[in-house]
């Protein structure tokens, strides 16, 4: 499997992005697709995932309501919507790829076998 990231930039506070996370190479349904981003000075942390299976999410509590984690099945993408963006969400992005079947701890990074590259995420005025 392989991922590729992209949709990073600078965005003023209050703004929105789109990330995007293209998979390549996945076989089967079982999977789980995550956002963890990794803030200057901070260990690296999940931010939103969603199944393969049947489109089931899940979020960082502290990012319900600003972040929105979809997909399209034909394009084989993630999307992770970022929106009312502040300095804090400042990090470098990263998705990354897992199996799943509905058990498990989600955030745990070493249980995701595949990870793209990161993109920035600057939020500044």
């Amino acid at each position: 499997v392989q991922l590729q990231a992209s949709g990073g930039g600078l965005v003023q506070p209050g703004g929105s992005l789109r990330l995007s996370c293209t998979a390549f190479g996945i076989t089967s349904d079982y999977w789980l697709i995550g956002w963890f981003r990794r803030a200057p000075g901070k260990e690296r942390e999940g931010v939103a995932c969603i199944t393969g299976y049947d489109d089931t999410t899940y979020y960082a509590d502290a990012l319900l309501g600003r972040f929105t984690i979809s997909r399209d099945t034909f394009k084989k993408t993630v999307y992770l919507q970022m929106n009312s963006l502040r300095p804090d969400d400042t990090a470098v992005y990263y998705c990354a790829f897992r199996s799943w079947r509905g058990y498990g701890l989600i955030w745990r990074e070493d249980e995701y076998n595949y990870w793209g590259r990161g993109t920035q995420v600057t939020v500044s005025s």
